[in-house]
């Protein structure tokens, strides 16, 4: 009898593939708007730069005037002790958060918000950032780091400069112990066989003695059968 494929025991949520969230710092977002970030500013200092277990872009904890603190992506050039403005009257500045409709055309900017006040959903992650287009009546265009082009609205918030550890990808993991440790704290299953290398009892694409490429499925398949190409449009080379 053959074990259970792998597809299959990811499902099931044991304890290799849980996400250890528990070990994460918090939510890395933008706090609730304000009547005093809508109309004016608000002032605050970093505190300390963290690691976020599993997130590659070190952490800004920002404390605020008013006594509360936010933790936000901390982009290249900030340091504690800064002072960071928030708010439609903050200056252009890298590390300040502005909504949209405030920075200029060409700016470089990063953890951009999808909707007003989600948090921060685009640019996010080490060495990315976005670049503001173009300023309509009721929208922004900015250039995401794919190379697509969207349309916001004027008050979604950005902060202006790059994310930091941009080089991050640049070094090679150099062992294996390098790669286990980063997927163990983003629940990754680092080393995986190929199904067709395995024997038929393993695997739907085990078996045979010139074993080829996966078989398609049905989007709909249960996780016994959804291995392969899950719903391809094309299979094999053209």
């Amino acid at each position: 009898m053959g074990k259970r494929i792998l597809a299959q025991r990811r499902g099931r949520g044991s304890s290799v593939f849980i996400c250890p969230s528990w070990k994460r710092v918090g939510d890395i977002k933008y706090r609730e708007l304000d009547e005093k970030e809508k109309n004016g500013k608000l002032t605050g200092k970093v505190v300390a730069l963290l690691h976020d277990p599993g997130r590659g872009a070190p952490v800004a904890k920002i404390a605020l005037e008013d006594g509360s603190s936010q933790l936000v992506v901390a982009p290249e050039g900030i340091y504690v002790g800064q002072e960071i403005a928030i708010g439609s009257e903050a200056p252009l500045a890298v590390g300040n958060i502005l909504p949209l409709l405030k920075i200029p055309d060409g700016s470089l900017i990063c953890n951009v918000e999808r909707i007003p006040n989600d948090g921060g959903k685009f640019a996010r992650t080490s060495g990315s950032y976005a670049v503001v287009l173009a300023h309509d009546s009721n929208k922004v265009t900015i250039k995401l780091p794919s190379g697509k082009m969207i349309a916001l609205n004027p008050n979604c918030r950005a902060t202006i400069g790059i994310v930091a550890a941009g080089g991050r990808t640049e070094k090679p993991m150099l062992k294996a112990g390098a790669t286990y440790h980063l997927s163990k704290v983003k629940a990754w299953k680092p080393v995986t066989v190929r199904g067709k290398a395995m024997n038929a009892v393993s695997h739907p694409h085990g078996g045979g003695q010139h074993p080829t490429g996966g078989t398609p499925v049905p989007r709909t398949a249960p996780p016994g059968q959804k291995v392969g190409h899950i719903a391809s449009k094309k299979t094999g080379r053209h």
